[in-house]
């Protein structure tokens, strides 16, 4: 994985750049030190380091059109960040780029319990919001794993999801409104503060959501709130094969069930988190899925009732349904503690998140298994069995020479054949830069200069997150002249206005 070549002009004027964003931001808030600097190098997949030019924090809408007017002023390259879990490289600094981060902006401005709306800046922690919302009886549904952490903002970045996004949808359903500063300084309003305020408008809500800072930097979100679920029971169902437990998750959409989460976690997995939780599952289980169904008491025992006998025909060997918010609660703590048991089995891991149609789950679980042997690489699997959201955990040792290549080498080959199977090459972790030079296998070159433009209507100067999601330069300057040749332009006898 190859970043542009840092600007050395640019970085020959880190102190001057830092003595006018210390008049920005306020001096202690502009990082200089190498030390200081050095723990911003990575976001969540630490495979991808490099040292910020500067960090930044600033703590305001209008700190941050400062600061980003300056840095276009001077050509600096603005990278955004929130508190840095992203997956997939997306809040990777620059060497001569300077690391926006919006930590201090973490306010929840408003609650409109009548509109059911939150008002909250960029960087209010993701379950901070249904803290927030609980004694109104409303939350906020999506949630990521890292949602202790990750930003609202990071959160819009990536379009995140998790593991309620099967019932109640994405990042991208829950936001209705947007501040932004763009690249220039100047400050957009979309939507508004309550649901439908952007019926009418151009899309551009849309656009921004999972645009992965390459378009604006995303200051204040007004975000859709639901009414708690009267109550919610898990099941824990327990299988003797991989393919039982794949043909279950279609079985359970198929008789048009939409569970609230449903989970998948392989054997691998299951031992990491006993290990952790001092909990056994039954020996015989190579594959596990979690349930959740939420509603009516009355209509949650109806489903149980339906979604065990569909198990049983799939051939379940263990079923576990929880009577209490307490069993509810444990119960769904393997799968939260899912990765941080895999860190204690392996140097280190490598996940990503393609996406695939879920009748095609067991295709792409023995391909994995194919890659497994190829590579001399270990995995596990935890992923979001619902919609297909695969999240395949690699397994090496990065003091191993050649074993970070063959990792990247390995999840590369899963991306591939999750898009030649009908998939794409993300869920919810985002391109960044894990994923960049895969997409021309998803997308066609027309396809990709059609992204690039948008990307030059709210960046010409290719200042904001560059060197990410995109395979090449988008080379905005080109974009919009005409071509001459020998002194004529092409089709001379067309009449022009």
């Amino acid at each position: 994985m190859r970043m542009p070549d840092p600007d050395r002009g640019i970085m020959a004027r880190r102190g001057e750049l830092a003595a006018r964003l210390r008049r920005i931001v306020g001096a202690q808030w502009v990082l200089d030190d190498e030390a200081e600097r050095r723990p911003y190098r990575c976001d969540g997949i630490t495979a991808y380091q490099a040292t910020p030019l500067l960090v930044v924090l600033p703590a305001s809408t209008a700190e941050i059109q400062a600061v980003l007017a300056l840095c276009r002023e001077q050509g600096v390259k603005v990278v955004p960040r929130g508190s840095g879990t992203s997956l997939s490289g997306g809040a990777l600094p620059l060497e001569d780029g300077v690391l926006l981060v919006t930590s201090r902006l973490c306010a929840i401005v408003a609650m409109d319990v009548e509109n059911r709306v939150a008002r909250v800046q960029c960087g209010v922690p993701n379950i901070r919001i249904s803290e927030a919302a609980r004694p109104f009886g409303l939350c906020y549904m999506p949630d990521p794993s890292s949602q202790m952490i990750s930003t609202i903002g990071g959160n819009v970045a990536e379009n995140s999801g998790g593991v309620h996004c099967l019932k109640y949808g994405m990042t991208s359903n829950h936001v209705v409104g947007l501040e932004a500063v763009l690249m220039s300084g100047e400050v957009i309003r979309l939507g508004g503060a309550f649901q439908g305020a952007a019926d009418g408008e151009l899309d551009l809500i849309g656009l921004l959501t999972g645009s992965e800072g390459l378009l604006a930097v995303v200051t204040e979100i007004t975000v859709r709130l639901v009414p708690l679920p009267e109550a919610a029971r898990v099941m824990s169902m327990g299988f003797a094969s991989v393919e039982d437990a794949c043909r279950c998750v279609g079985a359970i959409i198929g008789a048009g069930i939409i569970p609230a989460g449903l989970e998948f976690m392989d054997r691998k997995v299951l031992n990491a988190v006993a290990s952790l939780l001092r909990e056994e599952h039954d020996p015989r289980t190579a594959a596990l899925l979690l349930c959740e169904l939420d509603g009516t008491a009355a209509e949650i025992d109806a489903l149980i009732d339906r979604v065990r006998g569909l198990a049983d025909q799939a051939g379940a060997i263990d079923i576990r349904t929880s009577r209490t918010e307490e069993e509810r609660e444990r119960i769904w703590r393997s799968r939260k503690l899912a990765f941080s048991a895999i860190g204690k089995m392996c140097k280190d891991y490598y996940c990503t998140d393609g996406t695939i149609p879920r009748n095609r789950l067991p295709d792409i679980l023995d391909r994995m298994a194919e890659l497994s042997r190829t590579y001399g690489l270990d995995y596990a699997n935890c992923f979001h069995a619902g919609d297909g959201n695969l999240h395949p955990i690699i397994m090496y040792d990065a003091a191993r020479p050649g074993d970070l290549d063959k990792a990247e080498a390995f999840g590369a080959d899963v991306l591939r054949a999750c898009v030649d199977m009908g998939g794409v090459l993300s869920g919810e972790h985002g391109v960044g830069v894990e994923k960049r030079d895969l997409m021309t296998h998803q997308f066609a070159p027309a396809d990709l200069r059609q992204q690039q433009v948008l990307k030059c209507a709210f960046d010409p100067g290719e200042l904001l997150n560059p060197g990410k999601v995109f395979p090449t330069p988008c080379r905005c300057a080109e974009f919009g002249r005409m071509h001459v040749r020998g002194g004529e332009m092409r089709f001379p006898d067309i009449p022009r206005f």
